[in-house]
């Protein structure tokens, strides 16, 4: 029996997991349990920053499950978040004849630079009402990990 301590999950640490997020009815949004394990660096954007905030501690080998409340998890929803964005404003920012459905999920260019996406709840001549909300702002879910390595 080794007297070595376990490998504790730290900010910035390499990791390699399976990591599961769904609704609180229990509806996979993401999961990596029926394939590969993922492979991240902590701190690099690569899970929203109250998932990452679960793993801290978590020892080598460790399975886990959170549930989170909806401001733990991608924060209430913002009602200012959505707005109405012009036909021209929808015109620059897509292919040419290019036509939009409730629902879809659209790409914008960020007055800086990048991109950010909002989802059309409703459309006509004027142009569109969309939410740029996080998709699951205002909802609980529940992070399922397994803390596989530790590099």
């Amino acid at each position: 029996m080794s007297n070595l301590p376990l490998s504790v999950v730290t900010e910035g640490a390499y990791l390699t997991l399976h990591y599961r997020l769904a609704t609180a009815e229990g509806a996979d949004i993401v999961t990596t349990f029926n394939d590969n394990p993922a492979t991240l660096q902590l701190g690099m954007g690569q899970l929203a920053p109250p998932l990452e905030a679960c793993l801290l501690g978590l020892a080598e080998g460790a399975t886990q499950t959170f549930e989170l409340k909806p401001d733990a998890a991608f924060g209430p929803r913002n009602p200012e978040l959505v707005q109405r964005v012009s036909r021209a404003t929808l015109d620059e920012n897509s292919q040419l004849g290019e036509t939009y459905a409730v629902g879809d999920l659209v790409e914008f260019a960020a007055p800086a630079g990048g991109r950010f996406a909002g989802v059309l709840r409703e459309i006509d001549a004027e142009g569109g009402l969309f939410d740029f909300n996080h998709p699951l702002a205002g909802r609980p879910v529940t992070f399922t990990v397994q803390i596989i390595g530790i590099m």
